[in-house]
């Protein structure tokens, strides 16, 4: 079930025993972001709608609908939607560390 934090939305999208998290979360507009965490994991997303704010170490990137970002969580990172819309993401965290990658066949 949806459940709310930090004023956005938190849809968990994978069986709670597994071993990639995944949530589409909606981040609210915010003016100022909120204080960057740590702590260990990897995580992946996509912005499905809006405009994510995602400041990553001494990073501060804008990334729009359709883009992806990967990193690890040891960073420092914080996000928030910009422009004054909310954006919305799919989020898939693994807490070993473990990259994630998406594989085709040829």
């Amino acid at each position: 079930r949806p459940y709310r934090e930090g004023g956005g939305t938190i849809a968990p999208l994978a069986p709670e025993n597994s071993p990639n998290l995944t949530f589409k979360i909606t981040y609210p507009p915010e003016e100022a972001l909120p204080e960057p965490r740590v702590h260990d994991g990897f995580e992946w997303l996509y912005v499905l709608t809006g405009r994510l704010r995602l400041r990553l170490g001494e990073q501060d990137l804008i990334l729009e609908a359709g883009e992806a970002a990967e990193f690890d969580t040891r960073t420092p990172h914080a996000m928030a939607a910009a422009d004054g819309r909310p954006a919305e993401v799919i989020s898939i965290f693994n807490e070993s560390g473990a990259r994630l990658h998406t594989r085709t066949t040829e």
